[in-house]
């Protein structure tokens, strides 16, 4: 009880010490609400990297906690490159109406449509990957982890490891943000809006089309056109 007591002042003193400046920065970086931004702050004895730290852990659990709410609504983006030859089509679900109005989802819905047009993801999430594609793909790693001579009892673990990082090539959730210099992950950035917003946030689909992408192009042989206008001069 006397150490509870103690805790206690010692939290309440910090909670005194913690200003208003402190609190707009924290909700400046991260967007979190005043709130939670000033609780983040006494729980990190006032350090901002702890804080933000901290916020993340939050949103990330609150994101799990809300995955299996029903998401109807929100928006389809669209983003076409400037010039002209890249698209991308993009459809972003939450809870409510009143959050898909809100100018933070739409601007973190045109972001996803960036993402996907510069880091050309083949998959939103892992689970989309097909069972067979996944088990090709780790046999190749596998045979290429063998091929370097490891222990057999190494290979699946070493394996592992490179399909996760073959993850964050092909599956935008597991993708580095592009607009994050940091490189925090696209799942994060969605669990963070989670937290903020108090709804649930899905990236349920995209397409991505790109001029000319799947089309047999003409391929010209310039030495043999050159030789041929020889013969015909």
């Amino acid at each position: 009880m006397q150490r509870f007591g103690i805790d206690r002042v010692a939290k309440v003193n910090l909670m005194s010490t913690i200003t208003p400046l402190m609190i707009k920065e924290l909700r400046e970086r991260t967007g979190a609400p005043m709130g939670d931004c000033k609780k983040a702050l006494v729980e990190s004895d006032g350090n901002q990297d702890k804080a933000i730290e901290y916020l993340q852990k939050k949103s990330v659990a609150t994101a799990a906690k809300k995955a299996g709410r029903i998401s109807a609504e929100g928006r389809i983006g669209c983003y076409v490159h400037h010039d002209g030859k890249l698209a991308v089509i993009m459809e972003v679900n939450c809870e409510s109406d009143f959050v898909a109005n809100t100018v933070d989802f739409q601007e973190f819905v045109q972001s996803l449509c960036m993402q996907v047009a510069a880091m050309s993801p083949q998959y939103v999430r892992r689970e989309e990957i097909p069972a067979s594609v996944l088990a090709h793909q780790r046999e190749i790693f596998e045979a290429q982890v063998r091929e370097l001579g490891k222990p057999e009892a190494l290979v699946p673990r070493i394996a592992e490891g490179k399909l996760t990082a073959w993850y964050g090539d092909i599956c935008l959730l597991d993708q580095a943000f592009v607009k994050d210099e940091k490189g925090t992950p696209v799942g994060q950035v969605l669990a963070e809006r989670v937290g903020k917003t108090g709804e649930n946030i899905v990236v349920r689909r995209f397409v991505r089309y790109e001029l000319g992408e799947g089309l047999a192009k003409r391929e010209d042989d310039f030495a043999a056109e050159v030789a041929r206008m020889t013969v015909q001069a």
